[in-house]
């Protein structure tokens, strides 16, 4: 016996213009540039460019176009073009082939960069080695990982060559190359560990007393060296404190790595941050834009929509076909829009919550604050502001800060004031700095220091802080 039964349930459903948006809230400047595009590929709808005059008076309310925030910006410093029109080229100039032999224009010739493998083969090819003792150099090259270590043993890179090349090699063949590669540039390359590393360096040095005596520490004493042990390297080598200063000053300028740069090429190329909002300060007015230069204007084709819309009006798979791109265009020109404006409004309140920092540019100056201070003040989600603020980046006065930096937790002062663990970061950095290299100060009493400057924090708060900091421990920090 069948029986009916009435439930009730909530459910939350998003439209595909809020869909549109979320996706896009998370998209950074280039990768909302690729994402326009794409849809402009996918989208025949769609088209660059922006309105006539005519055609905006026809779409008063702009919802068939989209022009990105500060797209509009002067990125020349001429625009008067007029004034070029009659220049000091003469006529015949303007003939291409009219020009004098010590006229051409010069063509800088194309670099090709080689990769530190490729250069270590190349310092292979100039050995007098058979075509197999070659062919074992260049494996042995290519089983260096990307700092130049060699962490396979002599038997195992026997086993692969034999696997790969289908070869029979004895590891006493591994043996004999091996000399050949260590002797290779750069230093160190195909060394063992960080000891064998920097042992091969010293040796290629002029033996003075100093390099000598640097490669019997660094044989007898690693483990003490790396621990910062510096009485019993001099009580066991009976070395006075000049000396083991002058020992620690050549291995100073040891590479810790035989390989800078791992894969990259010799020349390294930092990548720089395009930040997506350009934030200016006049007197305390602070002015926020978007970053949206190089982003395409895109709207509405009237020409595809009108073709469609006179050829289809018998075929009604065409006809559902441009009006699922129409609406799908039009969403995408909304999310766009709202992306935008969220954005702007995320911005504008995080200035104003944290207005002194953005005024002065000093970290201690930064308020506690959380995603959910700036979601309540724009009356909207925590998620929202997340997506918003993640991987994004702010050009300011004072240079190009990430977003995420300025969201920071509270920690309550003497004065039960709450002040930003930036404030008491920037305190134990200060700290650091000032105290003596040759007894450093160890988190305990860092703790004591912070509680005298009116920071009750616990010494696990300090450790915890000094490990964000990349500041090694009171051991490692010492010098003599």
């Amino acid at each position: 016996m069948q029986r009916l039964t009435q439930t009730q349930r909530q459910t939350l459903k998003f439209s595909p213009l809020q869909i549109q948006m979320l996706n896009l809230l998370g998209l950074n400047t280039l990768e909302l540039e690729q994402r326009i595009k794409d849809e402009l590929e996918e989208n025949p709808v769609l088209e660059e460019g922006t309105e006539t005059p005519e055609q905006t008076e026809e779409n008063s309310d702009g919802l068939d176009e989209y022009q990105p925030e500060g797209s509009d910006l002067p990125t020349d410093d001429f625009r008067d073009w007029d004034e070029f029109a009659d220049d000091d080229i003469p006529e015949y100039k303007t003939r291409s082939d009219n020009f004098a032999a010590d006229e051409d224009f010069y063509t800088s010739p194309i670099v090709q960069l080689n990769t530190w493998r490729e250069e270590l083969k190349e310092q292979v090819g100039t050995l007098e080695l058979t075509e197999r003792q070659r062919l074992i150099a260049d494996f042995i090259v290519d089983s260096l990982d990307d700092d130049g270590f060699l962490k396979y043993d002599a038997y195992n890179i026997a086993d692969d060559i034999s696997f790969t090349n289908n070869i029979w090699v004895e590891e006493s063949e591994i043996e004999e190359i091996l000399p050949l590669i260590r002797s290779l540039d750069p230093p160190g390359v195909a060394a063992r560990d960080l000891q064998d590393c920097l042992l091969l360096q010293l040796e290629r040095k002029p033996h003075t007393p100093e390099n000598t005596l640097s490669i019997e520490v660094v044989r007898r004493h690693m483990h003490e060296l790396a621990g910062r042990n510096y009485e019993k390297i001099m009580r066991v080598m009976n070395l006075d404190n000049d000396q083991l200063k002058e020992v620690l000053a050549v291995i100073a300028h040891l590479n810790p790595k035989p390989v800078v740069g791992g894969q990259s090429s010799s020349l390294v190329v930092n990548e720089n941050i395009l930040p997506e909002y350009f934030i200016s300060n006049d007197n305390g007015l602070f002015e926020v834009s978007l970053n949206g230069r190089d982003l395409p204007s895109i709207r509405l084709s009237k020409a595809v929509v009108e073709m469609a819309e006179s050829r289809n009006k018998s075929d009604r798979a065409a006809a559902q076909f441009v009006k699922s791109k129409l609406a799908s265009a039009r969403w995408f020109i909304d999310a766009l829009k709202q992306r935008e404006q969220t954005m702007l409004n995320t911005m504008r309140a995080i200035i104003e919550f944290q207005k002194d920092y953005f005024i002065t540019g000093d970290v201690r100056q930064l308020r506690p604050m959380i995603l959910k201070d700036i979601a309540d003040r724009i009356g909207m989600d925590i998620s929202t502001i997340s997506r918003v603020t993640s991987g994004k980046y702010a050009q300011t006065p004072f240079g190009i800060i990430h977003l995420k930096d300025l969201f920071t937790e509270g920690v309550k002062n003497d004065e039960g004031e709450e002040v930003s663990n930036r404030e008491i970061q920037q305190a134990i950095v200060e700290i650091i700095e000032k105290e003596d290299k040759q007894s450093p100060y160890t988190d305990q009493q860092i703790q004591e220091l912070l509680t005298e400057k009116g920071y009750p924090v616990a010494r696990r708060t300090v450790a915890k802080y000094r490990e964000q900091l990349n500041i090694p421990i009171a051991k490692i920090r010492r010098e003599l």
